[in-house]
């Protein structure tokens, strides 16, 4: 069995308050999905690795089910945790698989899936903040009651619902791993939809690092969030390229018909390194 991350050990401990948890076989066609499994994304080479392992190893940690009754009467199980191991069960050819039956509600159900999937860090940032989001408004638990409950912070969580709020392109390129969940958090200190947009091109265009975004971020929010008061985020990150070429400040106005570039120094030694950067050809002196 996997070893839980750090501040989740209680999580599936805490809803499986069993001391000796029974474990029994079950056909593996017996078992349904849980329609509230919070992760929606398995890739199928992630499944047939797993399934590789199965085959020769078996299920060695046990699914958790709730004990429901099938359309014909017979019993049958819908999956509370476990359920990439329960498909990749399925993809290796496996007739049954070790699980531990629980009562549970919708909510326990939910519950659960989500402390296995951060548990293992299978979640992607947007399929947590829609879990957390389903047990905020479908079971009506308050940001501190979640915290609680997947053992981690109320600022955690509710950082991590913001994401929901990014334009359709921000959360696409988190889906397809472009941007990090810091670089996602870093724009949402934009209230502006289309700057978002704009510092999202300039991440993936430019390769900007967290760090780099954050920085792009605070100077586009000075002057108290003021449109007119705003630089194009084009204006910055080409400032910030000059300033790593240069070695020192630089300042870019644009204009309609041009502009200017201003490039500081602060003694006669940065003075002629400035100099030798741009104009010095050392093959001169050859």
């Amino acid at each position: 069995m996997s070893t839980p991350k750090g501040g989740l050990g209680k999580g599936l401990g805490a809803l499986i308050p069993l001391a000796t948890p029974t474990v029994t076989e079950v056909n593996v066609q017996h078992i349904g999905p849980n329609p509230h499994q919070p992760r929606q994304i398995t890739t199928k080479q992630d499944l047939e690795e797993l399934a590789a392992s199965l085959r020769q190893h078996g299920l060695l940690q046990p699914l958790v089910v709730t004990q429901t009754s099938g359309e014909t009467g017979e019993v049958r199980y819908q999956l509370i945790a476990g359920e990439r191991r329960w498909l990749a069960a399925q993809l290796a050819g496996l007739t049954k698989v070790p699980v531990i039956i629980k009562e549970a509600t919708p909510q326990e159900s939910l519950q659960m899936a989500l402390v296995e999937n951060i548990q293992r860090a299978d979640l992607n940032p947007l399929e947590e903040a829609a879990a957390y989001y389903q047990l905020s408004e479908e079971f009506g638990l308050t940001q501190e009651e979640i915290a609680t409950k997947v053992g981690k912070k109320r600022t955690s969580v509710a950082n991590t619902l913001r994401l929901l709020h990014l334009p359709i392109e921000a959360k696409e390129a988190i889906l397809a791993e472009r941007i990090s969940e810091g670089h996602a958090r870093a724009l949402l200190g934009l209230t502006d939809p289309e700057q978002q947009r704009l510092v999202l091109r300039l991440i993936e265009e430019k390769g900007l690092s967290v760090r780099q975004t954050e920085e792009l971020v605070r100077r586009l929010t000075r002057g108290g969030g003021r449109r007119t008061t705003v630089r194009p985020p084009e204006t910055l990150a080409l400032e910030d390229e000059l300033r790593r070429a240069l070695g020192t400040k630089v300042s870019l106005f644009r204009s309609r018909k041009g502009g200017k570039l201003v490039i500081h120094f602060y003694s006669e030694e940065e003075l002629q390194s400035i100099y030798e950067r741009l104009v010095d050809d050392p093959s001169r002196n050859r």
